[in-house]
């Protein structure tokens, strides 16, 4: 595939957003995650980590509609979104999961969604590690603010430390997929996993 064609493609993706009023271009992401393995359901609880511009929570927004919640996390501001509740905290800190359970009235989420993606160092194998770690910290999540039988999906840079999350994941979750959605860029070493069923 030609580079002229990658970009023409990544800009189609980018038009599109633009044009359904959507606030980034990877909320076709979770789109096509979502039209493959259906995750978010009328009604539901959903928790957006690493939520901004507030894409992914305009979906979700719209998938569990007026009966559902959405919460949102970022370290960075997001504009305010009608039915989104976003908290500007950082999931590495611990605190957070409790601001977060405060904010949900201790009520556990039917699905956690992790977009998080470190500062891009331009050295591949620090940002893979980093983000990783981010991973991590959306997986401990889960074990505090999922429902058993909930949905996770998490985004990860393919490498060697790539197994070894899986691993981590298939222990918690019934069913373990990967996914690559059309809407990433083809040159991007992003892979989303999807966990579905959780058991603590």
């Amino acid at each position: 595939m030609t580079r002229w064609y990658k970009e023409k493609k990544r800009e189609h993706f980018y038009k599109e957003a633009k044009k359904k009023g959507f606030r980034s271009r990877s909320a076709f992401k979770l789109l096509q995650i979502q039209k493959k393995f259906n995750v978010i359901k009328e009604g539901n609880f959903v928790v957006d980590l690493g939520a901004a511009p507030g894409g992914w929570s305009q979906v979700v927004r719209y998938l569990v509609g007026p009966a559902g919640k959405v919460i949102g996390i970022d370290l960075l501001h997001i504009e305010p979104l009608d039915g989104v509740v976003f908290l500007k905290e950082d999931m590495k800190k611990e605190e957070t999961l409790q601001k977060i359970l405060n904010a949900a009235g201790n009520q556990k989420a039917d699905v956690i969604l992790s977009d998080m993606s470190p500062n891009i160092s331009g050295n591949y194998s620090i940002d893979q590690a980093r983000s990783v770690f981010l991973c991590e910290k959306a997986l401990d999540t889960t074990k505090i603010l999922l429902k058993p039988g909930g949905f996770f999906v998490c985004k990860i840079f393919e490498g060697e430390d790539l197994k070894f999350f899986l691993k981590k994941v298939e222990s918690n979750f019934k069913v373990v997929k990967q996914y690559n959605p059309v809407a990433s860029r083809k040159s991007s070493s992003e892979v989303y996993i999807i966990g579905k069923y959780f058991q603590n």
